[in-house]
């Protein structure tokens, strides 16, 4: 019954969010909306950031999960994207709050993820310096994290899967480059 619960508060949540700032949902919303009553809330979430940031917390562990191999830098992005392509209006209300850094931790820990992996598959048969692999996982980290922020600042309004699938053509080939400069 408590995991029902936990999984109804945060459904309701997400639903609420995808309708209104956070700043406007109260605990009183969530669980007028979800029909449990306020102790129900507390015995699961301290407060509403704290739901917040196990929301995202879980969805960082699901697409880490669920993609154990990463095969291009598209792919990295597109996973990085996708909880926001499914919640857009949540996310937007996220980002446009004073819980901002949930968001923004959420991102960083996915953008890692994908992006070490592709590294790794990448770099599987080719012995470069664990420097230059650090390296080069920091800057690909860095390009997937500023492509999401930086369409969430202008409100998603772009569509950024066509910006993806652009920037990985004029990009093709520099990755492999990379690595055969780090061999030299």
């Amino acid at each position: 019954m408590a995991n029902f619960t936990k999984t109804a508060i945060k459904t309701t949540f997400i639903k609420l969010l995808n309708e209104k700032p956070l700043s406007q949902i109260t605990v009183k919303d969530i669980v007028e909306t979800c029909g449990v009553n306020r102790n129900s809330f507390y015995y699961h979430f301290q407060d509403i950031p704290a739901l917040v940031e196990e929301i995202v917390t879980e969805e960082a562990d699901r697409i880490i999960a669920e993609h154990p191999s990463i095969d291009s830098i598209e792919e990295c992005l597109n996973t990085a994207l996708d909880f926001a392509r499914k919640n857009r209006r949540a996310i937007l209300h996220i980002h446009n709050s004073a819980n901002r850094d949930i968001y923004e931790q959420y991102l960083w820990k996915v953008c890692h993820h994908v992006v070490s992996v592709y590294v790794k598959v990448l770099f599987a048969e080719r012995p470069i310096p664990d420097s230059d692999r650090e390296l080069l996982i920091r800057f690909y980290k860095c390009e997937c994290f500023g492509m999401v922020m930086e369409w969430l600042s202008s409100g998603m309004s772009e569509d950024i899967a066509e910006q993806i699938k652009r920037i990985c053509e004029l990009r093709k080939g520099m990755a492999e480059e990379m690595v055969s400069r780090s061999l030299k």
